[in-house]
């Protein structure tokens, strides 16, 4: 059994921790609000936007859309994935970086698959065994529409200048703080849109035309896609990481009373020797 001062060592140390990832748990729920609320208030018009986009491009040619619908022979496939640039937060960057490398190594085998990556957490372990032609660690510190359509540019223009030919995001879609769900999504080309409601549609007039006015939303859409799937991995990031420290307390404040037991029974045992050697040295002298 380790002595007392071994046992008190270790209970500051685990007291220590303890308080640290209680302190992390904290912020994390603090800034998880801020986060969720920006989710929960974007998905609506994210949703409108592609329901919009989706009853004018049911009621054109199929070629609507552009460029940016053309359907190539897939060679070249683009994997952008979204982690974090801090960890401490479960199996989040994990379950990303488990995805992707799936997509690289069977979904895609045999295909010319590269990596753009959005959180340091994904680049340090993606770049060690695949191509990466940009990393955006930064865009966390000004999480803002602006600085993501930046992003989206970059992907289309990869995309329209047959650089690759199929674009996949993959990241944490948040659902509560307790759950994360790993998405693949396409992000270009874009897949035939069927509407349902189409054909109960109204007949409109459109001023520009519906072709133009496909055209100039497919943009904003895209990067209303790239900002909402940033947008959900970094609530998820926040909930993970909430979730993996409250357990971390948990953890630690049961380590911590199981030594305190550990150190009571220590000490008891140390009391009773010194009571039997007291005792004994009495008897020895008045034998």
């Amino acid at each position: 059994m380790a002595n007392l001062k071994e046992i008190r060592n270790r209970i500051t140390s685990v007291s220590s921790t303890m308080q640290i990832t209680s302190a992390m748990k904290m912020v994390s729920a603090a800034k998880l609000k801020k986060a969720q609320d920006a989710i929960t208030a974007m998905r609506p018009y994210a949703e409108k936007l592609t329901e919009l986009l989706q009853n004018l491009s049911a009621t054109l040619d199929g070629d609507a859309g552009g460029e940016f619908t053309t359907q190539r022979e897939v060679k070249r496939v683009l994997v952008v994935a979204i982690t974090s640039n801090r960890g401490l937060a479960g199996a989040f960057n994990s379950n990303v970086i488990k995805e992707a490398k799936n997509l690289a190594e069977h979904t895609y085998a045999g295909k010319q698959v590269e990596f753009i990556t959005i959180g340091k957490k994904g680049n340090d372990v993606i770049r060690k065994a695949n191509t990466v032609i940009s990393n955006n660690n930064a865009i966390f510190d000004n999480l803002t529409f602006d600085s993501v359509a930046a992003i989206a540019d970059e992907l289309i223009a990869l995309f329209v200048t047959n650089k690759f030919d199929k674009i996949v995001l993959v990241y944490n879609q948040f659902k509560n703080a307790a759950t994360q769900i790993v998405q693949a999504e396409q992000f270009l080309p874009l897949a035939p849109i069927v509407s349902e409601t189409t054909a109960n549609a109204g007949d409109y007039i459109f001023e520009p035309s519906k072709e133009e006015i496909v055209l100039t939303l497919i943009p904003k859409m895209l990067k209303t896609q790239l900002y909402k799937a940033i947008r959900d991995s970094y609530a998820s990031e926040h909930g993970a990481r909430m979730t993996a420290m409250h357990k971390a307390t948990d953890n630690a404040t049961e380590l911590r009373n199981q030594l305190k037991l550990t150190y009571n029974k220590a000490r008891q045992a140390a009391i009773t020797n010194e009571i039997l050697e007291i005792v004994g040295g009495a008897e020895a002298l008045k034998g």
